[in-house]
Parts: C-alpha cells; structure tokens; sequence
C-alpha cells in the first residue's frame, strides 16, 4: 500500500526527533580531549569544550606520552590558581590515557607540573 505525503513526513519527523533525543538520552558518550592532538600545550582547550554536549556519566580521555603530564580533577579554586590540594592532587593520575567520569555541573582539570598549567593545561567541562 503506497505512503501518502504527509505520512511520509510525519514518519520523516519521528525519524528525525528520536535520533535527536537519543544523542542526549542516558547513553554516555566518550570525549578523547583535544581529539587527535591530545593532551598538551597545542590546544585551547576551553575553546574545544566549547559547542560540545557533555552529559553527566560522560566520560573524559586525556591522552599524552605517559611521564611528559598527569591529569587531575580540582575545584574551582584550584582551577583558577593552577594548584590542586592535597586531596586533589591523590586522584592525579598520570596514565597516559587518563579517564574521568563527568559530574552534573561544572567539572575542573589541569595539570599539575610545574607551568603546565599557567601554559594553558587545564580545562573545564559542564556537563548537563
């Protein structure tokens, strides 16, 4: 039996708002940082968190030549000041491929050797 027009469109539409909805659904999603240049001092990082969706349960990848960084997740505080605390600074983690799980709100990181961080080596991430 043939599809009218406007069925036709109608089953377009569906179509469409259920593969928009389930790119934001409960799915989580993993985010390699800085993408193919990774982990570093080559990338603005803010500048690529920005027009990207992060959900919390996201998951954060930071890829680097394992003993060149570390990755640790700080607060605001120390965000801002380039300095994780001492609670903080026991999450590092100097993998290579380091990965965190996103919080709701807004999520903090940086790297925590000397001038790294004031190089431009920290990032934040709101995730929804």
């Amino acid at each position: 039996m043939a599809m009218g027009r406007g069925n036709c469109i109608k089953v377009l539409l569906l179509t469409f708002l259920v593969t928009a909805w389930s790119k934001h659904s409960d799915a989580s999603t993993t985010h390699v940082v800085g993408d193919s240049q990774g982990w570093g001092f080559s990338v603005l990082y803010n500048d690529w968190a920005d027009g990207r969706y992060f959900a919390a349960g996201d998951t954060l990848v930071f890829n680097y030549q394992q003993g060149m960084h570390n990755t640790v997740p700080v607060s605001l505080a120390g965000f801002r000041n380039c300095k994780a605390s001492a609670s903080e600074s026991s999450k590092a983690q100097s993998s290579g491929n380091d990965k965190f799980t996103l919080k709701k709100g807004a999520n903090y990181f940086l790297c925590t050797y000397q001038g790294h961080c004031s190089s431009g080596m920290k990032i934040q991430v709101n995730a929804n």
